[in-house]
């Protein structure tokens, strides 16, 4: 452990810039701008990329370009790349792209699971069984990805056992690592606290990880307030890409700059090279036609130049 504060030596940040941050961009990114993206995020140093996303395209049009994605990216060895996969279409059009890693999701909020897939918590992880058999026998590595298990836009305060109930729920699925996602950026440093530690009476610390969105400027805080009980795994999104569709003013994912450094201040090895993210950061900006939300990318690019 860190001696400051029994902080982790290490932490392991998930890349999802290229999925969870493009997604909900209104307009057209070019799979080759995909490609080139993944593969300086992979020259960085990630040991896990969200590269892609096996959905229908009539909901999520900018992932239509997953398989092509998949196919063209430079793999780095040892890497983990990752695919979001809500059915078993999705799972075999995955397999079909040699990911290693599926991903499924459900949320800690009945009334987001209502609005958001129109069907109950119980259901959507029932929907999943099948997806999470196929992976194990395919020897794919499964995660399930926990939205709103800080706060709902649509029913405000999200109980902790609410939390608790679908961590144990995707543990009997046989998941490998659970993130706990604040969707609309609400959670602050002691509730952030409060709800990984019943988490991780359900499943093992070192196997969650915090997915945070900055809408109020809490995400670096929360990180930080995660690593004090012992979270070591954090997704985070290049130059701050992304947001969430469902919720009014929900800004984008914590960046990835940002997260980098954080984690350099505090002396926790990421293995991951902080000057190859800003540019990786700058590039996917320029293809956007936009400043990116990094504070530190945008700092740090700034100071080069």
């Amino acid at each position: 452990m860190n001696s400051q504060a029994n902080l982790p030596n290490k932490v392991k940040i998930i890349e999802v810039g290229p999925r969870d941050g493009l997604q909900n961009e209104q307009q057209a990114v070019s799979a080759a701008v995909k490609i080139e993206l993944v593969d300086r995020l992979s020259k960085a140093g990630f040991q896990n990329i969200e590269a892609a996303s096996f959905v229908s395209p009539m909901w999520v049009p900018q992932m239509a370009t997953s398989a092509e994605v998949m196919a063209g990216i430079t793999r780095r060895k040892g890497a983990i790349y990752s695919a979001l996969t809500p059915n078993m279409q999705g799972f075999d059009a995955a397999l079909a792209s040699h990911a290693d890693e599926v991903v499924i999701f459900a949320s800690a909020s009945e009334a987001f699971s209502q609005r958001n897939i129109n069907c109950s918590i119980e259901e959507s992880i029932a929907r999943f069984a099948g997806v999470a058999k196929a992976a194990k026998q395919h020897g794919l590595r499964l995660r399930g990805s926990i939205s709103c298990a800080f706060g709902c836009p649509y029913q405000g305060e999200v109980p902790h056992e609410a939390v608790a109930g679908v961590v144990a729920r995707m543990r009997e699925l046989g998941c490998d690592e659970i993130d706990i996602a604040d969707t609309i950026g609400v959670a602050t440093a002691r509730k952030t606290q409060a709800v990984m530690l019943r988490a991780a009476q359900e499943f093992p610390m070192a196997a969650l990880s915090g997915h945070f969105h900055d809408t109020y400027g809490q995400a670096l805080a929360n990180i930080y307030a995660s690593l004090e009980v012992g979270v070591s795994i954090f997704h985070s999104s290049v130059a701050g890409l992304g947001g969430c569709p469902y919720a009014k003013g929900a800004t984008g994912n914590v960046a990835t700059e940002d997260v980098l450094y954080l984690m350099n201040g505090l002396g926790i090895e990421t293995g991951i090279d902080l000057d190859l993210v800003v540019d990786a950061g700058q590039f996917i900006s320029r293809q956007l036609g936009r400043a990116g939300s990094s504070r530190a990318g945008n700092a740090l690019a700034a100071k080069r130049a």
